[in-house]
């Protein structure tokens, strides 16, 4: 899950729900370094501190994946190759690494493989 499907999780929005299943599921999510750092941000600047302390706690039960040489030449050639910023290429890169789907509401992955729209 990315970055907006996290902050959608734990929220109260319209798409809360659909992003809270992958929550509750047996499989243990990929959760790419930048995903913590860009989710607690944005929770600690709209949410407080409790709610990201919530995140992080859930977050960092999961498979937890560093940003290391490999994943970042592959995030490279996936910015390129199809116009990700860094850190959309960064978490593509991931997923796609460990034969993951990557499930999000980000349109900037619409029509990409292994990625799931919510």
């Amino acid at each position: 899950m990315d970055s907006s499907g996290w902050v959608e999780a734990t929220g109260t929005g319209p798409k809360a729900a659909s992003f809270q299943q992958y929550l509750s599921d047996a499989a243990p999510l990929i959760v790419p370094t930048i995903v913590i750092y860009e989710v607690y941000k944005k929770l600690l600047q709209t949410a407080g501190k409790n709610v990201a302390e919530r995140f992080l706690s859930h977050s960092l039960r999961q498979t937890v994946v560093p940003l290391d040489e490999y994943l970042a030449l592959a995030a490279a050639e996936n910015s390129v190759r199809h116009g990700l910023a860094m850190a959309d290429a960064i978490i593509y890169s991931t997923a796609v690494s460990r034969g993951a789907e990557l499930v999000t509401c980000d349109s900037h992955f619409t029509g990409l493989p292994s990625v799931t729209m919510v």
